[in-house]
């Protein structure tokens, strides 16, 4: 026994519970000085000679050992069952579903938050194979996830639909990492799953308000564009309703015009009529008077009828000068035979004998350039100008100019007479500036325009421009040059 009891103190020195075996043994020994009497007495062995009092001392040391031993056992068994409960809250009140899974994707272990996201007490969860709770879109992605887990020791990251145990899915963002085997245990993996449907419809609710806001801007900018748009028709339909209003100022005028004519031809018609009824008829009549006389006189007075004859030929003469002067009225001939330029003069020196005002003329000769049609508007618009200047300016003199500007003919009418205020007469009825309407139609016959200028401090100036080439000739002359290059334009 004492053999027995030298060895067990020696065992328990070479204990792996206590690493400083050394150092507990003098803990012991000192509290074994400190309490000798207690121990001796517990111990219940007598004194006895130098042997039994080293193995008692052995013996007391070992107890004490022990006591101590067992005390630290005891505070560390507390801690770690502090630190177990505190672990076991950590785990099942994580704020992710923990999982512990084996190479087969089945339910080793489980926190309670992962069982409430799965909607099914913990329990029931255990064996369970985890692909089970994957959506069917995930399957694929979820074993192949779990396969990259157990293929190495990174972590490993996956999004996929789960189920609930009512059926109901949710997005999951699942974590992995591999585990070490404990021996005899197949190896198995952690899992940390958490809850990311409202990331997932925060991120859908993101990309709809990006699609909304460029659907938006795609509004606005077509807004716009329709604003553009219907500015646009609201111009071209106040221009086209312009238009129209000219369009229908210019028929009336027209018809007016038209009207006028008529009236004007008839009052001309009428004027003939008298004149020849009045003048040339009475004058023929007096000649055939006097051809009678000269018929019954001609055997016995030859001495009165030399004067008859000569009275009868100035008749004839007088009735040939008032047909002429009709003739030149309806159309001038000099325009015909000698040109533009000359038919001028003959109406200047008529009109200054006529009415007493004087009148100038400054013409250049490209003017005989331009063909029958466009002389005759211009020499029509001169003598419509000249007609209004004695009619209404009270004018002294008027200068009358033809020249050539960038690529036209320009005919100018400037008198110094009293003028007009211009507003007045273009607000005017109709009938009162029939002159003017008939001069601008006559330019815009032949592609020209007219501007009247005046005041009643500067009189009144005419200006009539006509292009000094038609746009019908130049598009044949264009037409010329395209089929011949090398034939010169005009």
């Amino acid at each position: 026994m004492t053999r027995n009891s030298r060895k067990a103190p020696r065992m328990n020195q070479s204990s792996p519970v206590f690493a400083d075996a050394p150092k507990l043994r003098r803990r012991a020994e000192a509290r074994l000085r400190d309490e000798p009497g207690d121990h001796q007495s517990r111990s219940g062995v007598p004194e006895s000679p130098a042997d039994t009092r080293r193995l008692l001392h052995e013996l007391q040391v070992h107890q004490i050992e022990l006591e101590v031993q067992n005390g630290e056992l005891q505070q560390a068994r507390d801690e770690t069952e502090a630190l177990l409960e505190k672990y076991t809250d950590l785990y099942n009140f994580a704020p992710v579903g923990c999982f512990s899974l084996d190479e087969q994707g089945r339910i080793m272990d489980a926190n309670l938050t992962g069982a409430a996201l799965l909607g099914i007490e913990r329990s029931r969860l255990l064996n369970h194979r985890f692909p089970r709770f994957v959506g069917p879109a995930g399957q694929a992605a979820f074993l192949a996830f779990l396969e990259r887990v157990f293929a190495d020791n990174r972590n490993h990251v996956c999004e996929t639909p789960l189920l609930r145990a009512n059926a109901m899915a949710f997005w999951a963002a699942l974590h992995g990492a591999a585990a070490l085997a404990v021996s005899g245990r197949p190896k198995w993996c952690r899992l940390a799953v958490s809850d990311i449907t409202p990331l997932k419809e925060a991120a859908a609710a993101q990309r709809r308000m990006e699609a909304l806001t460029i659907t938006n801007q795609e509004l606005e900018r077509e807004i716009v564009r329709r604003q553009a748009v219907e500015e646009s028709l609201r111009k071209s339909e106040q221009h086209y309703g312009q238009l129209l209003e000219e369009s229908r100022r210019m028929e009336g005028e027209l018809r007016l015009l038209s009207r006028q004519f008529l009236s004007a031809q008839e009052e001309e018609r009428k004027k003939i009529s008298r004149e020849l009824h009045d003048v040339i008829a009475q004058t023929l009549a007096g000649i055939n008077v006097r051809l009678a006389n000269l018929k019954k006189t001609a055997a016995s007075d030859t001495r009165g009828q030399g004067r008859d004859i000569a009275r009868a030929q100035r008749l004839v003469e007088r009735s040939v000068k008032l047909v002429h002067q009709f003739a030149r009225e309806l159309r001038p001939t000099a325009l015909d035979d000698l040109g533009l330029i000359p038919a001028l003069h003959t109406l200047m020196k008529r009109f200054t004998g006529q009415t007493g005002i004087r009148v100038s003329l400054s013409a250049s000769a490209v003017v005989e350039r331009l063909d029958d049609e466009r002389r005759v508007a211009l020499y029509r618009v001169a003598q419509e100008a000249l007609t209004n200047v004695a009619r209404h300016s009270q004018a002294s003199r008027a200068d009358v100019k033809i020249q050539k500007f960038k690529g036209a003919i320009s005919l100018e009418i400037k008198d110094n007479g009293k003028g007009f205020h211009q507003h007045r007469v273009f607000r005017a009825k109709e009938s009162q500036r029939l002159g003017l309407i008939g001069m601008r139609e006559r330019l815009e016959m032949v592609g020209g325009n007219l501007v009247v200028t005046s005041s009643p401090t500067n009189g009144t100036l005419v200006l009539a421009q006509v292009p000094l080439v038609r746009a019908n000739s130049r598009k044949r002359a264009a037409n010329r040059a395209d089929r011949d290059p090398r034939q010169p334009s005009s």
